[in-house]
């Protein structure tokens, strides 16, 4: 039987740059400076940590001469999918009902927002 290969999570940084590439989809390291918005941010700095991305299987690059363009190969969802299961398996025993309750009862999601998703998840249910 094939598992399903677990996500490494990702550093504060490294979500950061991470989170710049799936934005701009392709992108050289002063791109994702500049998407940073801090231009004293090295140079050095952003392009070691995508390249520790792309030994966590990230990202990945294409040459150009002496210019690498990145792109992502785990897309968002992937990952805000695996986040979430670990949230999910962490701290409400599997259970994404227990996760709801939890947001209903401290008030981050009210009714109606919860109609509306389950009413979402029926229709994606249905397709």
């Amino acid at each position: 039987m094939k598992r399903n290969k677990q996500i490494e999570p990702l550093t504060k940084a490294e979500e950061e740059v991470m989170q710049a590439i799936w934005k701009l989809e392709r992108c050289i390291v002063r791109d994702i400076i500049d998407t940073l918005g801090d231009p004293d941010i090295p140079h050095s700095t952003i392009s070691s940590v995508v390249r520790i991305l792309e030994k966590k299987g990230f990202v990945d690059h294409k040459a150009y001469g002496k210019t690498y363009e990145y792109f992502p190969i785990i897309s968002k969802e992937a990952y805000a999918q695996q986040g979430v299961k670990s949230l999910v398996e962490k701290y409400f025993s599997g259970s994404p009902k227990q996760l709801v309750s939890f947001l209903v009862q401290k008030e981050d999601i009210d009714l109606k927002e919860l109609n509306d998703l389950l009413k979402a998840a029926g229709r994606d249910n249905k397709e």
